[in-house]
Protein backbone atom coordinates (compact mmCIF):
# COMPACT_ATOMS: atom_id res chain seq x y z
CA UNK A 1 0.00 0.00 0.00
CA UNK A 2 2.49 2.27 0.79
CA UNK A 3 4.30 1.72 -2.57
CA UNK A 4 1.32 2.79 -4.24
CA UNK A 5 1.12 5.75 -2.32
CA UNK A 6 4.98 6.51 -3.21
CA UNK A 7 4.13 5.67 -6.92
CA UNK A 8 0.92 8.20 -7.09
CA UNK A 9 2.62 10.94 -5.30
CA UNK A 10 5.84 10.85 -7.55
CA UNK A 11 3.93 10.50 -10.92
CA UNK A 12 4.12 7.38 -13.74
CA UNK A 13 8.13 7.30 -13.82
CA UNK A 14 8.89 6.04 -10.65
CA UNK A 15 6.25 3.65 -11.31
CA UNK A 16 8.44 3.18 -14.54
CA UNK A 17 11.80 3.13 -12.84
CA UNK A 18 10.67 0.45 -10.21
CA UNK A 19 9.34 -2.29 -12.65
CA UNK A 20 12.57 -1.02 -15.04
CA UNK A 21 14.65 -3.56 -13.81
CA UNK A 22 12.67 -6.39 -14.08
CA UNK A 23 14.19 -7.20 -16.43
CA UNK A 24 17.20 -8.34 -15.29
CA UNK A 25 15.79 -10.79 -12.99
CA UNK A 26 14.17 -12.46 -16.27
CA UNK A 27 16.78 -12.92 -18.63
CA UNK A 28 18.51 -13.83 -15.86
CA UNK A 29 16.20 -16.95 -15.41
CA UNK A 30 15.51 -17.51 -18.72
CA UNK A 31 18.98 -18.43 -18.84
CA UNK A 32 19.15 -20.81 -15.70
CA UNK A 33 16.26 -22.41 -17.54
CA UNK A 34 18.03 -22.89 -20.53
CA UNK A 35 21.13 -24.31 -18.75
CA UNK A 36 19.15 -26.89 -16.57
CA UNK A 37 18.32 -28.45 -19.81
CA UNK A 38 22.10 -29.23 -20.52
CA UNK A 39 21.88 -31.04 -17.42
CA UNK A 40 24.71 -29.84 -15.78
CA UNK A 41 27.14 -31.27 -12.79
CA UNK A 42 26.96 -29.56 -9.56
CA UNK A 43 30.36 -28.39 -10.02
CA UNK A 44 29.66 -26.82 -13.15
CA UNK A 45 26.90 -24.73 -11.03
CA UNK A 46 29.13 -24.16 -8.47
CA UNK A 47 31.45 -22.21 -11.31
CA UNK A 48 28.26 -20.12 -12.78
CA UNK A 49 27.55 -18.86 -8.95
CA UNK A 50 30.90 -17.86 -8.41
CA UNK A 51 31.58 -16.55 -11.46
CA UNK A 52 28.09 -14.50 -11.32
CA UNK A 53 29.22 -13.53 -7.95
CA UNK A 54 32.71 -12.32 -8.97
CA UNK A 55 31.37 -10.55 -12.35
CA UNK A 56 29.04 -8.59 -9.96
CA UNK A 57 31.45 -6.32 -7.86
CA UNK A 58 33.67 -5.71 -11.09
CA UNK A 59 30.23 -4.59 -13.18
CA UNK A 60 29.94 -2.02 -10.05
CA UNK A 61 32.89 -0.47 -9.98
CA UNK A 62 32.61 -0.09 -14.72
CA UNK A 63 30.63 3.25 -15.71
CA UNK A 64 28.98 1.70 -18.20
CA UNK A 65 28.10 -1.80 -17.25
CA UNK A 66 27.05 -0.64 -13.56
CA UNK A 67 23.54 -0.43 -15.33
CA UNK A 68 23.41 -3.83 -16.34
CA UNK A 69 24.72 -5.58 -12.52
CA UNK A 70 21.69 -7.31 -11.74
CA UNK A 71 22.34 -9.81 -14.53
CA UNK A 72 25.39 -11.33 -12.89
CA UNK A 73 23.71 -11.31 -9.52
CA UNK A 74 20.90 -12.86 -10.21
CA UNK A 75 22.12 -15.92 -12.60
CA UNK A 76 24.24 -16.09 -9.12
CA UNK A 77 20.81 -16.55 -7.44
CA UNK A 78 19.15 -18.28 -9.01
CA UNK A 79 22.15 -20.61 -9.66
CA UNK A 80 21.94 -21.49 -6.28
CA UNK A 81 18.57 -22.02 -6.07
CA UNK A 82 18.71 -24.64 -8.70
CA UNK A 83 21.98 -26.26 -6.78
CA UNK A 84 19.75 -26.57 -3.67
CA UNK A 85 17.40 -28.03 -5.69
CA UNK A 86 19.47 -30.38 -7.46
CA UNK A 87 21.16 -31.54 -3.77
CA UNK A 88 17.53 -32.14 -2.28
CA UNK A 89 16.40 -34.36 -5.25
CA UNK A 90 19.40 -36.62 -4.58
Amino acid sequence: MILFIIITARGETMLQRALGSGWGVLLSGMVIAGLTFADLSPEAWKVIIVSGLLATPVMLYHKQLRHFVLLPSCIALIGGMMLVLMTMNQ
